[in-house]
């Protein structure tokens, strides 16, 4: 008999640390998302804007998750400002205003023969290449999605 009171007791004690502690959890306010997309594949553009879109709107609007995405390779001849589409201009500059940071890689940049004057105003240049720019940001914190 007494047993079965010290498993109860047992059990209610545990039971009622963890409803403390999920009460406690929801309590603190979640840490800002610090996401980099990346982005290499020029039939991927529109498919990843509008994630990037998707992602600001689901963190609950602008300001609330820092978000970049670095692009290299064919992916970025989709910014190039006299070749770029409307509706790349269009979704750029919302995300951007949103707060979406861009980065071109250089390398990219040089093969393409492009300065970041000719690139969709937005963008800085990762200037030790894409990849690089993607550890970098891996190693300060940021998760990594490629979509």
């Amino acid at each position: 008999m007494q047993r079965r009171s010290m498993l109860r007791a047992g059990l209610a004690g545990l039971l009622g640390a963890f409803g403390a502690g999920g009460a406690a959890a929801a309590a603190e306010p979640a840490a800002r998302q610090r996401v980099v997309y990346h982005l290499a594949d020029a039939d991927r553009v529109v498919f990843v804007l509008g994630n990037l879109q998707n992602h600001v709107d689901g963190v609950g609007g602008p300001g609330k998750a820092d978000i970049r995405l670095v692009v290299h390779g064919p992916a970025l001849r989709a910014f190039h400002a006299l070749a770029a589409q409307d509706h790349t201009v269009a979704a750029m500059q919302k995300l951007a205003q949103e707060g979406v940071g861009f980065d071109a890689c250089a390398n990219t940049m040089k093969a393409q023969g492009v300065k970041l004057d000719d690139l969709i105003p937005g963008f800085v240049v990762a200037e030790k290449g894409g990849v690089v720019r993607i550890a970098e940001l891996q190693q300060q914190g940021f998760a990594y999605l490629r979509p």
